[in-house]
């Protein structure tokens, strides 16, 4: 399948992003002036985040973009990796060419990309709902996998994969962009076990699984299933999707590599965890 990559972003960038972009990386594609030395700089300061304290007045999606090539470039430039071991705690693996080879592929990285900036806005708040007791107070949210899943219940078969591209998003942003909170966080008591009986897990197949571990297996089912539930020929991004899928162990590794030199200092601005 062939996609044009390039098209995909500028159909997300704005006019001022692509002004940088030319001024940053002048006679080149938008795709390799998202990887260059100098929209780094721009985007992100000569420190990394420059006198001002934050990245330059761009979109969000153009800041990620820049930090999704930039940590494609550092890979194929790295011997190890600073892995995520537990709250606060990172240990040096040595299986970069690995992570590096998945991100080479434009498409995963537009895909890494279009997920970030899907979750700048999410939606939540209280909803209604009919019981046999009466009409009951129900809180929603995006963020939350259980509120998510329960469409499963609700929607026709030719909208389950996008509710399951959606719930393998969230496994990846949650364990990707806020590690520490979700390994503290996970789902327990009827919560836990409904979420396994809608994603078609077994209590077996969970029983052993702690911290992220958890949420990497519920998110490369979920992934898979985006691909492999649609009728006919997959679209690009739910074939990325499936590919997320089989290998969600090295996208959450990278997520992690991106918010740890990127992201982590205005997570709370622009995702509101």
């Amino acid at each position: 399948m062939t996609v044009d990559v390039e098209l995909l972003y500028r159909q997300h960038l704005s006019g001022s992003d692509r002004r940088l972009l030319a001024e940053a990386a002048p006679g080149t594609s938008v795709v390799d002036a998202l990887g260059a030395e100098g929209t780094e700089r721009a985007v992100f300061g000569p420190d990394e985040w420059g006198g001002a304290g934050g990245p330059a007045p761009v979109t969000p999606f153009l800041t990620f973009a820049v930090a999704v090539h930039r940590t494609a470039w550092s890979l194929s430039q790295s011997t190890h990796i600073d892995e995520w071991a537990g709250p606060h705690v990172r240990l040096p693996v040595f299986d970069v060419p690995r992570l590096s080879e998945f991100l080479a592929d434009p498409v995963r990285r537009f895909f890494m990309v279009e997920l970030l900036a899907s979750y700048t806005h999410v939606s939540s708040g209280v909803a209604w709902e009919r019981t046999a007791r009466g009409w009951r107070r129900k809180r929603f949210s995006e963020l939350d996998p259980l509120t998510l899943a329960g469409l499963l219940e609700s929607v026709g078969p030719e909208e389950r994969p996008g509710v399951y591209r959606r719930l393998g998003d969230l496994a990846l942003f949650l364990t990707g962009v806020f590690p520490d909170h979700t390994a503290r966080e996970l789902p327990t008591g009827a919560r836990a076990a409904r979420l396994f009986r809608l994603s078609g897990l077994s209590p077996a197949e969970v029983e052993s699984l702690e911290g992220l571990a958890l949420y990497e297996c519920l998110g490369s089912r979920w992934y898979r299933q985006a691909g492999r539930s649609v009728a006919g020929a997959a679209t690009a991004s739910l074939a990325a999707a499936e590919e997320y899928g089989e290998r969600f162990n090295d996208a959450r590794r990278i997520l992690n590599s991106v918010t740890d030199r990127y992201l982590f200092p205005l997570r709370q601005q622009w995702f509101g965890r």
